[in-house]
């Protein structure tokens, strides 16, 4: 582990953290990013013909940097606040028909579920369900079950497939490439929208990225960057078929003109004033992670951690990991209790998340299924990891 890189992050001075998953903490150099952007464009005039070479070369060379991690040309790449917007501004945009189905995984984030239920209210469309969350084994394992229970799930009316990258619940990895290969040959040809919020930064993206039809991110977990920025990737397809939804003056290819057509490219799915200073951020943030290696070597240091976690959690009586292998990526989730039971009870878990804060101890409870789950990145320790499982081990909470 760079040594450099954790000490870029005050957040990490006075805690023991797991939340990666949740938001990774802000390295210095990032925030000193955002800063100089901001003093920048006031030195510059924030609205002055001076300053919009400034604001070009920043957010242009993040759409670059982002496309070249997603694997795609900078024309598929749009900015989004978040991975929420990211997923339903392009989907909303899709030519719908009334008794379309949307096949969505059992393991999605309530967030994007909630919008494609309302998709599907309006456009009077069929929801069904897609099951992996009950994929426990290997990746390879849970690659072959994911594609058996996409071919017994798919009718001819399936019009969508809504899969994670990398399950935030279970921590399981889905094999989007083969998802989206196997979509090509049937008749509808569905479209693939990939909630990848646990991916970038945690795991290669670049062949999942290529691959699905919405692939959205955000900055702010595994990558440490600011919140309040995201990026989706948008195949040519999708580009072709779908209109703006949500649209603004950064959609329009001229922008000072009312009349002026949309962008040809993913810019149409971009509304309007950005907070530029944290593009500068998340620039300096993925900087920081290609610095200590490419997606691959990243992968692996994280995956060292996550193993020595999840190895350590299988010798203490009375839990059990979601998990029964070692998990692929960082998300290491995990119930106290009932060894028969997929859950614990909720009251439960929240006071074993403020019984673990009050060690400064950080990690967070899941509400589906109810348990616990803690996340390595490249900055956890071995130390910090051992302290998880000492408190862990004490089964002792305060009365």
């Amino acid at each position: 582990m760079s040594t450099d890189l954790r000490r870029q992050m005050p957040a990490l001075a006075n805690k023991t953290y797991f939340n990666y998953g949740g938001q990774g903490p802000l390295p210095n150099a990032s925030l000193a990013a955002i800063n100089a952007a901001w003093a920048t464009i006031q030195e510059l005039g924030p609205f002055s013909g001076d300053v919009w070479p400034f604001v070009a070369c920043t957010s242009d060379g993040l759409r670059q940097r982002l496309a070249g991690w997603f694997g795609v040309s900078p024309g598929r790449v749009a900015f989004s606040e978040n991975v929420t917007a990211g997923c339903l501004l392009p989907l909303w945009g899709l030519p719908w028909q009334a008794g379309d189905q949307l096949l969505i995984s059992d393991a999605e984030h309530p967030g994007v579920v909630a919008g494609i239920r309302e998709l599907a209210r309006r456009e009077q469309l069929e929801l069904a369900v897609l099951p992996v969350m009950h994929l426990r084994g290997t990746a390879e394992a849970a690659a072959a079950g994911t594609l058996a229970a996409l071919e017994a799930a798919l009718t001819p009316r399936t019009r969508l497939v809504v899969l994670s990258h990398l399950l935030w619940n279970t921590g399981q990895l889905m094999p989007i490439a083969s998802v989206a290969e196997r979509l090509q040959s049937h008749p509808r040809q569905p479209w693939l929208l990939v909630d990848a919020a646990q991916s970038l930064g945690a795991i290669p993206v670049a062949e999942a990225a290529a691959a699905a039809d919405i692939y959205a991110c955000t900055g702010h977990k595994w990558c440490c960057g600011p919140e309040g920025l995201g990026a989706v990737a948008l195949s040519e397809r999708l580009l072709a078929e779908s209109s703006p939804t949500l649209i603004g003056w950064r959609s329009l290819s001229n922008e000072t003109a009312a009349g002026s057509a949309f962008h040809h490219d993913a810019r149409r799915f971009e509304v309007a004033t950005s907070c530029l200073p944290l593009f500068a951020g998340l620039d300096t943030s993925l900087q920081l992670l290609e610095a200590e290696g490419d997606a691959q070597a990243r992968l692996l240091r994280i995956r060292e951690r996550s193993q020595q976690l999840w190895s350590g959690l299988q010798q203490i009586d009375g839990l059990h990991t979601l998990l029964e292998q070692p998990p692929p990526a960082g998300l290491v989730s995990f119930v106290l209790g009932d060894p028969a039971q997929d859950s614990m009870p909720a009251a439960l878990a929240a006071e074993w998340v403020r019984h673990l804060g009050a060690q400064a101890i950080w990690l967070r409870s899941l509400d589906d299924p109810i348990c616990l789950r803690a996340c390595t990145h490249l900055t956890t320790t071995a130390a910090e990891l051992e302290q998880l499982l000492a408190a862990l081990q004490s089964g002792l909470l305060p009365a």
